[in-house]
């Protein structure tokens, strides 16, 4: 017999360590995260949504984390428009060289270029999934860290300008970590580990592991996996391959910092809600952040 997603999270949630981790990390809280991102309308450079996007971004880490740094600068895209860009850096435990970086981007892309509608092609993308369900999963583990400090110390980069270009190309897109893997000081410590956080709210929720993750760090996708595993998640977090990724993990690697992508690519039927008007707040669930949600908290937890 095949059960509801809703009914499958319930019986894990009530077992095991996964019923521990769970009393930290607020799946709905993450959802309403979600939600407030979306009331700003979409978070595309130099607009005044994601202008106003990326000050509740600051205004809520500054409330949490121990220490914040904000990167700013301009890019002038290929098109020879300037973006007013914004990276925001949440640490935790700043004083400790064993460091976790969590990535996650809070732009939104500016046409929905895979809409099947012509018309819609020329709208902004809404970026309840893409977008938005990772930032509600670093907010939702800097409210956790705050109350309850992590045995690691912890980098949360909230990243910019990473869906607005060609990825076909590899033109404008990545910015905001290419900015941060650019900038990053060669003579500190390197984080232990990295995890992108990416498209991971889906109510159908499935996670398989990317090439380029397994290629460049086999050790942090097995490390990840296995704790997705201890929590009752294996369904979710298979250990099957999926597609390869051009995503802001890659920048990180390039750099020699281990880092992987956690993503879920296939988002709708055909992966149709990727890249359209239709990435919205109906189609990610509160069950689907907390899972994610108390991987995430694990892997920073002794």
């Amino acid at each position: 017999m095949r059960i509801g997603f809703r009914t499958f999270l319930a019986v894990v949630l009530g077992c095991g360590a996964g019923a521990q981790v769970a009393q930290e990390f607020d799946g709905a809280v993450a959802l309403e995260y979600v939600e407030v991102q979306l009331r700003f309308g979409p978070r595309v450079p130099n607009t005044a949504g994601h202008r106003r996007a990326g000050d509740w971004i600051l205004e809520r880490i500054r409330a949490t984390a121990d220490s914040v740094e904000v990167q700013s600068w301009d890019h002038v895209t290929s098109a020879g428009d300037t973006l007013q860009l914004r990276n925001f850096i949440a640490r935790f435990r700043p004083e400790l060289s064993e460091r976790v970086l969590y990535v996650a981007h809070w732009d939104t892309r500016p046409k929905a270029d895979r809409s099947s509608n012509l018309g819609q092609q020329q709208l902004p993308v809404p970026g309840a999934n893409d977008g938005a369900s990772g930032v509600a999963v670093l907010l939702g583990v800097a409210d956790v860290l705050a109350v309850r400090e992590p045995s690691f110390g912890v980098d949360l980069l909230f990243v910019d300008g990473e869906d607005y270009g060609d990825f076909g190309r590899n033109i404008d897109v990545l910015l905001g970590s290419r900015h941060y893997a650019e900038s990053l000081d060669r003579a500190a410590a390197t984080p232990l580990f990295a995890v992108v956080w990416d498209m991971i709210g889906d109510r159908d929720l499935r996670i398989p592991q990317e090439p380029n993750s397994v290629d460049a760090a086999p050790e942090v996708v097995q490390r990840v996996w296995e704790k997705a595993a201890e929590l009752g998640y294996g369904r979710i977090f298979t250990r099957e391959s999926g597609a390869p990724m051009t995503d802001d993990h890659v920048p990180l690697q390039q750099v020699g910092i281990r880092a992987i992508d956690v993503i879920d690519f296939e988002y709708g039927p055909g992966n149709s809600f990727w890249h359209t008007t239709e990435d919205t707040l109906d189609k990610v669930s509160a069950e689907s952040l907390q899972v994610v949600g108390d991987v995430a908290v694990a892997l920073v937890r002794r």
